[in-house]
């Protein structure tokens, strides 16, 4: 039980990573040596950066909102588990933090489905997805098994 118990908040505090780091960081889109991201549009130049920020896109700031949300709702599904993890009755489920986690990864997806169909079309062959546009990806299946995890454990004395 212990062993499951260690892996579980691994999983949790890894996704908790990567959803942080997926929204903060500037390369969800790159172009040469222009990234792309939810916040700024950086462009390396002389060794330094120039950015400035991004359009006020209402699909943007969808996928800016989600993105937020999912990060404080897997931040809030983790401070309810260990909460619960002291409080909750022996046998008891962790329906509450499965529900945060699973809400958590459904934002996650959202954002990325949004960003994948509403950001602006490629002009050649340089560009691509950033790396932050490839852990939002990683983080909705890391959080949905992370909620389905909660859903089945129990709590054992």
């Amino acid at each position: 039980m212990l062993a499951i118990l260690f892996a579980t908040i691994v999983l949790h505090l890894t996704d908790l990573i990567i959803l942080f780091v997926s929204t903060c960081t500037n390369a969800w889109r790159t172009h040469g040596v222009t990234s792309y991201d939810l916040w700024y549009d950086c462009t390396q130049s002389n060794g330094g950066y120039h950015c400035r920020g991004t359009s006020d896109a209402d699909w943007l700031q969808a996928v800016q909102a989600l993105m937020v949300l999912a990060t404080i709702f897997s931040l809030i599904s983790f401070i309810i588990f260990l909460c619960q993890l002291f409080t909750l009755v022996k046998g008891g489920r962790f329906f509450f933090t499965a529900v945060f986690q699973v809400l958590a990864s459904l934002f996650v997806m959202s954002a990325a489905i949004i960003y994948t169909v509403m950001s602006p079309e490629w002009k050649n062959e340089s560009d691509g997805y950033g790396y932050a546009f490839v852990l939002a990806w990683l983080a909705f299946p890391l959080t949905l098994i992370s909620g389905f995890i909660y859903i089945v454990l129990r709590k054992k004395e």
